[in-house]
């Protein structure tokens, strides 16, 4: 039998989440967003709460916690404000990889640091000439003895400005395209480590976003993660552990906007009614909340697959997808909700469209999961069924389905 309850210590985390979200962030997210300062209070609070480095083992200082109810945390973290989440979730980007392919001493020591103490790290595989398609890195990764050294530049990095190490994608075989990446953990106070920039964006304006730069960096060669040239495998198996948490987010702002809007449907009047008697306004409040109860159990299953230790790869896709574009479309039509009201800052629903937009966006735009799911629903997975042509074709759009951050 299906069954979609929660556990009593998955409630549990969804009520201190919950809490957290509605105390701690909602008061003072629309400051942050209208400032684009640095929510550092709150991440600490967060920190001391236990709703940061929630998938980092045990033998680390972590919670271990399972993917499902990672998502049922971030869900009510993007509800909260998907700015300050975005920031307080970026370490679990940085943090699986080290835990995927990292040593033991590795893991000990950078798992260990953001557990023992408030620290943050970053993800680093987006480059100015290179999002979607990551075989057109340019960051370059040599190794002179015992040591690689780094040079290139890395853009759209959440909390690069503040974090006290990096995983860092790079060529190390120029010639082999996404087959010739690897992955390096880089201390951020690494002689050469620059911050060159801190974006000015439309939406999660309390969320930093920064462009980094390496300058002839030396990276010992125990940081090498899994192994060389392993980079873009050990990419795409870290976004199918994220994935469902960006899935879970973005079910977050959109149930956020629902609420909103069908609050505000019940108290606007109009020709002598509230709006929500008119069918119009019905229509749209019912087609939000399916889309949001849609998002969620996508954003579940494909951490429950996780969960049971199967390939999720078309599932996270497909919620990531599904939950980002239903984000936003739901704050767009609470906007319209609202009507001129809905434009206006004084009003919630105008950050909450601004914040949607980039879930379309990071951990590969919403084009590249169709041909991530594409790929998965046409291509036969059983070594029997692949014929010459299905491999060229896999090849192929392998090639295309390099994912964004």
């Amino acid at each position: 039998m299906v069954d979609f309850t929660l556990t009593d210590e998955q409630k549990d985390l969804r009520e201190l989440a919950h809490s957290f979200a509605e105390k701690e962030m909602r008061p003072v997210a629309w400051e942050y967003d209208k400032d684009g300062t640095w929510p550092d209070e709150v991440l600490r609070k967060a920190w001391d709460v236990g709703l940061m480095n929630t998938h980092v083992p045990e033998a680390y200082g972590g919670p271990g916690l399972d993917y499902l109810s990672g998502c049922v945390i971030e869900e009510e973290i993007g509800w909260g404000c998907s700015g300050i989440g975005t920031s307080l979730m970026a370490n679990g980007l940085a943090s699986a990889p080290v835990g995927l392919g990292g040593s033991e001493e590795t893991k000990k020591k950078y798992l260990g640091m953001l557990t023992e103490d408030f620290k943050l790290a970053s993800f680093c595989l987006t480059e100015p000439d290179a999002g979607s398609d990551v075989a057109g890195m340019k960051t370059r990764a040599v190794k002179q003895g015992d040591k690689y050294v780094l040079n290139g530049s890395k853009c759209f990095i959440t909390n690069g400005t503040y974090a006290d190490w990096f995983t860092v994608y790079a060529k190390t075989d120029p010639e082999a395209g996404h087959r010739g990446m690897s992955a390096f953990v880089v201390d951020a106070d690494s002689p050469g480590v620059t911050v060159d920039k801190k974006e000015d964006k439309m939406g999660q304006r309390a969320s930093n976003t920064a462009t980094i730069s390496f300058n002839d960096v030396e990276v010992p060669a125990e940081n090498l993660l899994a192994e060389e040239n392993k980079g873009f495998k050990l990419a795409m198996m870290t976004l199918d552990r994220t994935r469902p948490g960006v899935a879970a987010m973005a079910t977050g702002i959109a149930r956020a906007a629902f609420e909103f809007a069908a609050e505000y449907s019940k108290e606007r009047v109009q020709f002598g009614v509230p709006i929500a008697m008119h069918q119009a306004i019905q229509f749209m409040i019912a087609d939000m909340a399916t889309k949001v109860d849609a998002a969620r159990l996508l954003t579940w299953n494909s951490a429950v697959q996780l969960d049971q230790g199967q390939r999720n790869t078309l599932r996270s896709s497909e919620a990531k997808r599904f939950a980002s574009d239903s984000a936003m479309e739901v704050t767009t039509d609470a906007v319209q909700v609202y009507g001129g009201y809905g434009f206006i800052k004084e009003y919630p629903v105008e950050k909450l469209m601004r914040d949607a937009k980039i879930m379309q966006l990071y951990e590969g735009t919403s084009q590249i999961q169709r041909l991530v799911i594409a790929k998965e629903v046409l291509l036969p997975r059983n070594i029997d069924e692949v014929t010459p042509e299905a491999k060229a074709a896999e090849a192929a759009q392998s090639e295309q389905a390099a994912a964004t951050v």
